[in-house]
């Protein structure tokens, strides 16, 4: 075969050969196939072998990971931590089940999502509460919301029809804020006030929100305790994941992810885009309404704020940490959103994390593997010495203490600076660490190592001085944000997400 035949033209004899530009698509060549070796190089460390590892445990073996640790911890913990830890975690799952359903498997961009979520609460509340004084069994209370809060997923998807992108966030995030200023105003006006004919009517009770809502009463079991809720949610929660995954792996599915992909290619291929489009919204709207009607009765009321833009924030940040389209990785996307703060909430719990989250970072983001080594010993040498020198020439700025920090507290005592009063210098300390962080997105190579050493001790250095101080409250916020970020630079399509292959 002639020389060329394949990659087009034969070039004259004696012409130089030009090689292909690394970063542009090469003639008759397959970009795929030809970075397969770099794909196996990159899956031969620690990831890799997690990720072949999970994806050669069946569909029934994953499930059983993944909700099998949730039903052991009631056993093993106090009722405080099972509401907090557990039964919140559940119910932002759930949540994020739905919401997976019109952003990961249709890539809908919806931000009225959370409206459905109160709007199941507060329907609930309505057919069975002392406020309204009507008591519904929840075996027909929960179908009618259900069905309700997907004919509203209806009525609010044929937006979607002409609507793609920003504009269709604009008009959702539009119905979210109408759905709150409508509870909030929904209880009849003042006291004195009443409409022709139906005289005075109090649907949400305003901004009191709707309170004695009843508790779940199946066929005349009530749920009643704080451990029935996690039960049932948790069960609930692996009924929706089953559903899901056949449904994922049905045509509808398939067609969610070309509607994803590219919604004009699928509609050229002759696929229904409007009605996915409609069926997910009502899937989504459904999942929400659902998932309303535990969290209305587990706290006995409806309330305004908690249905507002930070929530939605919340469960955004669940679906992309886990992965678009990914079931499992919401589990684990609420996992680490609601539990991550919790544990924050203790100064001991929170100094370990935010070590070990540096250490973490360092390990997996540095290549090769010696240089994050290099960095730690580097590091832990530099503290000591800078700890000797200012021990020498300034008492005081050695001579504070670690409060309840156990072990590794009188450790980094004798590593970190604790002047006796820090307030100033902490302030300074706060400032520099910003701009160290700076020229680290300005430097490479040899250089990253070297400014990265007093970077960490400077790190070490705000924490104890100033942060540790706040961890009830900025800190978990910083210490969370920071955590967020390392997870999506190590896995920027989410902990389960699959990587999207783009030709150009």
């Amino acid at each position: 075969m002639p020389d060329g035949q394949l990659g087009g033209p034969a070039l004259p004899e004696g012409a130089p050969e030009v090689p292909d530009a690394p970063d542009r698509a090469r003639v008759g060549t397959d970009e795929w196939v030809a970075q397969v070796e770099g794909r196996r190089e990159t899956g031969k460390g620690l990831t890799g072998v997690v990720a072949r590892a999970w994806e050669r445990v069946s569909a029934p073996g994953r499930l059983l990971l993944l909700l099998g640790p949730f039903a052991i911890f009631p056993f093993i913990t106090s009722e405080g931590n099972l509401f907090r830890y557990g039964l919140i975690t559940l119910i932002y799952a759930l949540l994020a089940l739905g919401l997976n359903i019109v952003v990961g498997f249709a890539g809908l961009l919806d931000l009225g999502y959370v409206a459905f979520f109160g709007f199941g609460a507060y329907l609930y509340g309505i057919m069975a509460s002392g406020h309204s004084g009507h008591h519904l069994q929840a075996e027909l209370a929960i179908p009618i919301v259900v069905v309700s809060s997907a004919l509203i997923g209806l009525l609010l998807g044929l937006t979607s029809w002409r609507l793609l992108g920003d504009y269709l966030a604009i008009v959702t995030l539009f119905f979210l804020q109408a759905f709150v200023i409508f509870v909030n105003n929904a209880n009849g006006g003042p006291s004195d006030f009443s409409y022709p004919v139906v005289g005075r009517v109090d649907l949400t009770g305003g901004a009191n929100g709707l309170d004695r809502i009843d508790p779940l009463n199946f066929f005349g079991f009530k749920i009643s305790t704080t451990e029935g809720y996690y039960f049932y949610t948790l069960i609930a929660l692996a009924l929706v994941m089953t559903m899901l995954y056949f449904v994922n792996a049905s045509r509808t599915g398939r067609a969610w992810r070309a509607l994803r992909e590219d919604p004009l290619a699928a509609e050229v291929m002759s696929t229904p885009v409007n009605r996915l489009k409609l069926l997910a919204f009502m899937f989504g709207a459904a999942t929400a309404g659902f998932t309303g009607t535990i969290f209305g009765a587990v706290q006995s009321g409806a309330f305004p704020g908690d249905y507002d833009v930070g929530l939605l924030i919340t469960i955004y940040a669940i679906v992309i940490l886990g992965g678009l389209g990914s079931l499992g990785g919401v589990v684990i996307g609420a996992l680490i959103v609601n539990g991550a703060p919790e544990l924050l909430r203790s100064s001991a719990n929170a100094r370990f994390l935010f070590y070990g989250v540096l250490v973490l970072a360092l390990l997996l983001a540095m290549k090769p593997w010696y240089r994050a080594i290099l960095v730690l010993l580097g590091t832990v040498a530099f503290g000591f010495a800078v700890h000797a020198i200012v021990a020498a020439t300034w008492s005081r700025g050695t001579a504070g203490h670690i409060e309840g920090g156990g072990a590794l507290g009188r450790g980094l005592e004798h590593w970190v600076l604790l002047p006796v009063h820090p307030e100033r210098i902490a302030g300074w300390a706060y400032f520099g660490l910003i701009v160290m962080a700076l020229v680290l997105t300005m430097v490479r190579g040899w250089w990253r190592v070297i400014v990265l050493i007093p970077t960490l001790y400077l790190s070490a250095f705000v924490w104890e001085n100033k942060l540790v101080e706040q961890v009830s409250g900025a800190t978990r916020l910083i210490l969370l944000g920071a955590l967020l970020v390392v997870i999506m630079n190590v896995r920027p399509s989410g902990i389960f997400g699959t990587a999207r292959v783009e030709v150009v």
